[in-house]
């Protein structure tokens, strides 16, 4: 059986990325994990992971990435996985549309930019070629205060749906990676600085500290009760590895759970159902009174 190539997108210590690429390693592929900073890469390095600059940003880095792979492969990759990601937490009224372009251009851009960088590559593959975007639950519901981020994940799940319809006549196969809740250093790469702050002027004041708190890369409540990174990654890599992979790869924490609901529930219980779990009542305080 031949060695199947794989490349990952955001493969920093502590991530989703880097967890993917020694699972892939394992299942005995040859991975390329790559980031844009390589100090952040330690983790792969100490694994045995060939190491790769790449920002996704960036059409030169991509090109020379691509370049670079081309010529260490012999012009052929089986495996792309579209998982560079950061975060934006605001409530919508908040949102600074600069900050939420800055996410769009992580989350959604290079979705395009990035696979056409490589898509020379993946065409070349022998057994046909496979193009994984790492979207998130939150493309399927509205989870309160992340207006942008699921935005960018919606985005990128269509852009997904997409992809596969156009690329199926060229024996490339898209998947559309749902990923649930998992232990990882997301909010290591959350946006951050004086715009990551909610106003004091806000709708959402009375809950300003609790919310900025939450904002600025604390850990999660619930960060103990969610899957652990790379028992996550071994089950989305076998997966992946089948002759027919799922077009929609559901995995983590709580995708069972929203996955019924956003399908058998109606809307306004499931809105219900968050403005209590997110506390809503604690978050505006007053402030529906005053605005009327």
């Amino acid at each position: 059986m031949t060695q199947k190539l794989v490349l990952i997108t955001g493969c920093s210590d502590g991530g989703l990325g880097s967890a993917l690429a020694i699972a892939f390693q394992k299942a005995g592929c040859r991975v390329f994990a790559t980031a844009r900073n390589p100090t952040k890469m330690s983790e792969m390095k100490a694994s045995g992971i060939e190491t790769l600059i790449l920002d996704v940003t960036s059409l030169d880095s991509i090109t020379s990435c691509a370049e670079e792979v081309r010529k260490l492969t012999d012009g052929t990759l089986d495996v792309l996985v579209n998982n560079a990601g950061r975060g934006y937490s605001m409530p919508i009224c908040d949102v600074k549309v600069e900050e939420m372009r800055r996410l769009f251009e992580t989350n959604v851009y290079p979705i395009v930019t990035v696979t056409q960088g490589f898509l020379p590559l993946l065409l070349k593959a022998k057994d046909g070629g496979l193009i994984v975007n790492n979207t998130s639950i939150c493309s399927v519901f509205g989870a309160p205060m992340e207006g942008s981020y699921n935005a960018s994940k919606a985005a990128a799940a269509l852009l997904s749906e997409t992809m596969r319809i156009e690329m199926a006549p060229f024996n490339i196969k898209v998947v559309d990676m749902k990923t649930g809740g998992v232990r990882s250093k997301i909010a290591e790469n959350q946006i951050l600085g004086p715009d990551s702050l909610v106003p004091e002027a806000s709708l959402f004041s009375a809950g300003r500290d609790a919310l900025n708190t939450a904002f600025r890369g604390n850990v999660p409540e619930d960060y103990e009760t969610r899957m652990p990174r790379h028992e996550w990654a071994k089950t989305v890599v076998s997966r992946l590895l089948r002759r027919n992979p799922p077009v929609h790869l559901w995995a983590g924490s709580y995708t069972t759970l929203i996955w019924i609901i956003t399908r058998l529930f109606p809307a306004g219980a499931f809105d219900s159902l968050l403005r209590r779990k997110y506390e809503f009542p604690k978050l505006v305080g007053d402030a529906p009174k005053k605005v009327r």
